[in-house]
């Protein structure tokens, strides 16, 4: 029962990282129909944004990122939205797909060349403090980690739900045309919605980086693991991104333990294929009527 408790909760952190992520394919695709398959280069990408702060400019940690969470609201949210988004959605989904795919492969390739290919240590959020709960060692970094993540995407749905330009920005996604003639600026929501997935990627980068350390290539796992996320849960409901971060987590350390460590990556890929085959619109998502 200890040994229980304590992979459950430490799935439960480690997927609620991934469902920040995940969130923030959700959102990208609701206001924008954007699927941006660099979300996983946009989490790595600020640890080192924090790196740079504390190694090239003296700055302590927190100071770092908040610097870190700037660059990437400016980086990942505006320049990416106007220098790659709304240049190449005119043309159709699959040329910005390709686009996004050759802007993940920029970061992880700029990033080795300036930085390295070596796994860089990142300092730590929380203590490395060990709580013994019912037998099962419980450390403060899961828990923290887990709070975080769950006040972030709670407090995104309090946005989204209960304030008026969260109210706009569902609008806009829902029908852009009637938010528009109703008086939203609806460039204006689409742009919120780029810095709130920027500052998501932010969240997830300082959470998972002094776990699995600052690396090029740590993009290539996250993405694939929130795109899965994304679509097991429901791709067009956030919290269907949360159930589906949080599912994978769980199952992977279930996997990693019970079945073989070799095979745990191969586990998401199971359930999206079951999901796919059973449930196309994920386990919390709506169908999407098209006319043909």
């Amino acid at each position: 029962m200890a040994e229980l408790i304590q992979i459950l909760i430490s799935g439960l952190a480690a997927g609620s990282i991934y469902a920040l992520a995940a969130v923030g394919f959700t959102l990208l695709w609701q206001a924008s129909q954007t699927i941006n398959f660099a979300q996983g280069e946009f989490v790595m990408l600020p640890a080192f944004f924090v790196l740079v702060g504390m190694t090239v400019f003296g700055l302590p940690l927190w100071s770092s990122v908040f610097l870190a969470l700037a660059l990437s609201l400016l980086i990942l949210g505006v320049a990416f939205k106007r220098l790659i988004v709304e240049p190449m959605l005119p043309h159709g989904t699959l040329p910005l797909v390709i686009a996004t795919i050759a802007l993940g492969l920029l970061m992880k390739e700029s990033v080795k060349e300036f930085y390295g290919a070596t796994a860089q240590p990142f300092p730590a959020i929380f203590p490395q403090t060990v709580y013994h709960v019912a037998g099962a060692s419980v450390s403060l970094q899961d828990i923290g980690n887990l709070v975080v993540s769950m006040l972030a995407i709670g407090g995104l749905q309090l946005f989204l739900n209960r304030t008026r330009t969260g109210r706009c920005m569902q609008a806009s996604a829902q029908n852009p045309a009637v938010a528009q003639i109703l008086g939203v600026n609806v460039k204006r929501m689409v742009l919120y919605t780029f810095l709130i997935n920027a500052a998501l990627a932010t969240i997830a980068s300082v959470l998972i980086s002094p776990i699995y350390l600052a690396k090029f290539s740590n993009g290539e796992t996250l993405g694939l693991v929130a795109f899965i996320a994304a679509i097991v849960g429901g791709f067009n409901q956030i919290r269907g991104a949360l159930v589906g971060g949080l599912l994978i987590g769980v199952i992977d350390n279930f996997s990693a333990v019970y079945i073989s460590a070799e095979y745990r990556s191969a586990m998401p890929l199971i359930l999206l294929i079951a999901i796919i085959l059973l449930r196309p619109q994920g386990l919390l998502g709506t169908p999407e009527g098209r006319t043909v």
